[in-house]
C-alpha cells in the first residue's frame, strides 16, 4: 500500500511540472493554438506523462495530462486516460525507451528553428551561448511522417553520442531531451534563441566559426564550473558524447 502510495505521489507530481511546463513554451512563444508538447518521466516507474491532444494550452490542467507506458499506450483508469494523447506519443515512447539517461523530451513548432528544419541545414555552433549550452552544432535529423515510432527513431539515431539535446527535424521543427521535463523546455527555449541569432547574423555576412578546441573548452566550463554546485552536479547526462557564457 505505502509502494502505491509514494508512486501515486510521483505521479502526481511530474503530471504538475509537466502541466506548468506547457505555460512556458506559450511564455517563450514557442507555440501557436495546440501544437507542440511536453512530456516527463515518472522515475523509479516504466510511466511518463504528456499532455492531450489537441487541447488548448489555457484548458490543461494537472488532471488533464495523461498518464503512458512506455510503448505509447495510455494507462487505463488513470486521470485524463478518457482523451487521445498527443499525437507525438509514439515519437516520446521511443525516445524513453531508448535513452534511459532522458527524463523529459518537448517538441515545438518555434519559428526560426523551424525554419532551419525546412532548409534541412543544422545550426553551426557560431557563438559563445551555443558552446555552453549545446556543445557544438544543433543537427538535422531525417524526415519522418508524424504518428509512429519514425520521428523517435530519427531523434534516438541522430542524438545518441552527441552533445546536443536538440535536434530540427527536416521539414518538421526541434525535438529537445533533458533530464526531466524542465531541462528539456530550458533546450526548446534556447535553440529558439540560438537559430533567431544566428540567422540574423548571416543577414549581415557570414558568421566566424569557433575553433573546436575552443568550443570544447566553454561547454566543460559550463557543465562543470558555471552556476551552483547542486545545480552543476545534475547538468549534462544527456546527450554527451566524449568529443558552455552566462555570468
Amino acid at each position: 500500500m505505502s509502494h502505491d502510495l509514494d508512486r501515486d505521489a510521483v505521479i502526481s507530481r511530474v503530471r504538475d511540472e509537466v502541466c506548468a511546463l506547457h505555460a512556458e513554451l506559450t511564455r517563450y512563444q514557442l507555440v501557436v493554438w495546440t501544437g507542440g508538447n511536453v512530456s516527463g518521466r515518472v522515475p523509479g516507474t516504466d510511466y511518463f506523462v504528456i499532455k492531450p491532444s489537441g487541447v488548448s494550452y489555457d484548458d490543461l490542467t494537472p488532471e488533464s495530462m495523461i498518464l503512458c507506458t512506455l510503448d505509447g499506450a495510455v494507462v487505463p483508469g488513470t486521470l485524463g486516460s478518457e482523451r487521445s494523447p498527443s499525437s507525438d506519443t509514439a515519437a516520446h515512447a521511443y525516445v524513453y525507451r531508448n535513452m534511459p539517461e532522458v527524463g523529459g523530451v518537448v517538441h515545438t513548432h518555434s519559428t526560426y528553428a523551424t525554419a532551419w528544419a525546412a532548409r534541412g541545414e543544422a545550426i553551426p555552433c557560431v557563438i559563445t551561448g551555443m558552446a555552453d549550452e549545446f556543445g557544438g552544432e544543433i543537427p538535422v535529423g531525417p524526415f519522418a511522417i508524424i504518428g509512429d515510432e519514425s520521428i523517435g527513431r530519427g531523434i534516438v539515431e541522430t542524438l545518441s553520442g552527441h552533445r546536443s539535446r536538440a535536434v530540427l527535424m527536416q521539414n518538421h521543427g526541434p525535438f529537445t531531451i533533458g533530464k526531466d521535463a524542465r531541462d528539456a523546455v530550458k533546450a526548446a527555449v534556447m535553440v529558439e534563441d540560438v537559430a533567431r541569432t544566428i540567422h540574423l547574423s548571416r543577414q549581415l555576412g557570414e558568421p566566424i566559426p569557433i575553433p573546436s578546441a575552443s568550443i570544447d573548452a566553454l561547454f566543460d566550463r559550463f557543465q562543470n564550473i558555471y552556476g551552483q554546485p547542486a545545480d552543476r552536479r545534475q547538468m549534462n547526462t544527456v546527450g554527451q558524447s566524449p568529443q558552455g557564457e552566462l555570468s
